[in-house]
């Protein structure tokens, strides 16, 4: 107070100069106040006036009244991982089936460049563009047929677990072993003759090959996962079973029928 009075001795004659030397002295002046005021309150009442120790500490302008969370912002991450495994779960198991069945051909391909000793050969792009329409293709239907087993079994009790894993493997695992051949040989451009003498000479090994690997994985999917996450969990699995599948798909020494039969109809 005794530097207001000072300066308004000095500058008696300047009253321009005296605003602009006292107004924001002055507001700084009464904030300080304001501020000690709510910090002595802080002081003898702790918990019931942090706000105001907000106050103090940051300014008036950072505090916020007591309420509710904020919600995350539109583009988090959790957010997006609820709408893609809630309203997108089928674009989401969809878009997952056909890029990890890409991920196992390429592998495939891989494995076959290093049997055959060709370092230098690309990766076939045509193969690699069928069997990705393949992943696209069975998702939905992984889909659905999943929703619908868990609507007709509820529940996680070892009978119905087991009852699932049956289905599976005695209804369903035919007839996706069939589809997978017969669409990845058409999108080939191979005759339907000839998918099916391929089928005659695959299907058997690759459904010894469905036994030993499935059962133990549809009794996790089935025992302890949230039904919105089997078909990530399976296209996760079905990964590395497809470099499996696409490695006996395009193997020349299981191809032999295959073989005779598209140079007959030549």
């Amino acid at each position: 107070m005794m530097v207001i009075f000072l300066l308004k001795l000095l500058f008696a004659n300047n009253q321009s100069a005296t605003d602009y030397l006292l107004t924001p002295l002055i507001s700084e002046t009464v904030i300080f106040k304001v501020k000690m005021q709510c910090f002595g309150r802080c002081i003898t009442q702790p918990r019931s006036n942090l706000g105001r120790l907000r106050f103090f500490t940051r300014g008036y302008a950072q505090s916020s009244p007591a309420g509710p969370p904020a919600k995350p912002p539109p583009g988090s991450m959790k957010r997006m991982w609820k709408r893609l495994f809630g309203r997108y779960l089928l674009v989401t198991n969809t878009i997952s089936s056909g890029l990890l069945m890409m991920l196992g051909d390429v592998v495939a391909q891989k494995i076959e460049m290093k049997r055959d000793g060709s370092k230098q050969r690309e990766l076939d792009w045509y193969r690699l563009g069928c069997m990705t329409l393949v992943g696209i293709s069975q998702g939905p239907l992984h889909h659905y047929l999943y929703l619908w087993m868990d609507r007709a079994l509820p529940g996680t009790a070892i009978r119905t677990v087991l009852t699932k894993i049956g289905i599976d493997q005695f209804v369903i695992s035919p007839i996706f072993i069939t589809t997978y051949l017969y669409s990845a040989g058409i999108l080939e451009g191979n005759s339907v003759r000839a998918c099916t003498d391929e089928i005659t000479d695959k299907f058997a090994t690759i459904y010894v090959a469905d036994w030993l690997v499935w059962p133990p994985t549809q009794f996790i999917n089935f025992y302890w996962l949230s039904p919105k996450y089997r078909v990530l969990y399976i296209n996760g699995i079905t990964m590395l079973y497809n470099i499996f599948l696409c490695y006996i798909k395009h193997n020349d020494d299981l191809r032999i029928r295959f073989d005779k039969s598209d140079s007959a109809t030549k």
